[in-house]
């Protein structure tokens, strides 16, 4: 998936905007919405990163999906473009990772705010919508064959969108059984039989001197 690479524009938004905004993201920062955690750049307001927690009973379940907002050089009286940064299975997302909600098409409003919108997303997740649907393919197994649709959402969202277990901090003291038992494990295992033997060797030498 590619990733948009965006130009800053607060130099275009004027200063009332723009203590809006930083207001707006301090308040998301000291009390976020319930799945959602709000990533701030201090260099670049308009540069808005959030991870979304995949809310229960969805494919998307367990899964951290790390999404972006670009704010253009008109905002707020044009909507932010939104992007995922981890690739998800989704009828509404396309393959370079742009969101397509209706909040952020034809339903903006000036007056909707960051929060709004990071809901918006989510709920996307929760009911996602196949008759705007930027990946077709996504949005045709929604319609007909849910199974498979489901199926291969969870498959992406284990694959990217879930933390290896043997590097999450609670395990790293006393690595899980399944990375103890991993090629790198056994590689290590194979180095010691080595460094053992050798030292063996070592000492028949010293014992004939």
């Amino acid at each position: 998936m590619s990733i948009y690479l965006q130009v800053s524009n607060v130099e275009n938004l004027s200063p009332q905007v723009i203590r809006s905004l930083a207001k707006e993201i301090a308040d998301l920062c000291n009390d976020p919405p319930e799945g959602i955690k709000i990533f701030p750049n201090d260099e670049d307001i308009t540069d808005i990163q959030a991870h979304i927690e995949g809310p229960a009973g969805t494919p998307y379940a367990g899964g951290s999906f790390r999404m972006k907002l670009v704010l253009g050089k008109n905002f707020p009286s044009e909507p932010p473009k939104g992007f995922f940064l981890t690739r998800i299975f989704h009828p509404n997302v396309a393959s370079n990772g742009e969101i397509c909600v209706n909040t952020l098409k034809k339903d903006w409003k000036a007056e909707l705010g960051i929060k709004h919108i990071l809901l918006t997303i989510k709920c996307l997740l929760i009911v996602p919508n196949p008759e705007s649907a930027l990946n077709e393919e996504a949005g045709k197994l929604l319609l007909e064959q849910y199974e498979d649709y489901s199926t291969r959402a969870k498959l992406y969202t284990e694959i990217h969108a879930k933390p290896m277990k043997c590097m999450e901090e609670k395990e790293i003291p006393s690595l899980s059984k399944n990375c103890l038992e991993g090629p790198l494990a056994k590689k290590h295992a194979g180095d010691k039989k080595v460094i053992d033997k050798k030292k063996k060797e070592k000492k028949k030498v010293l014992k004939r001197l």
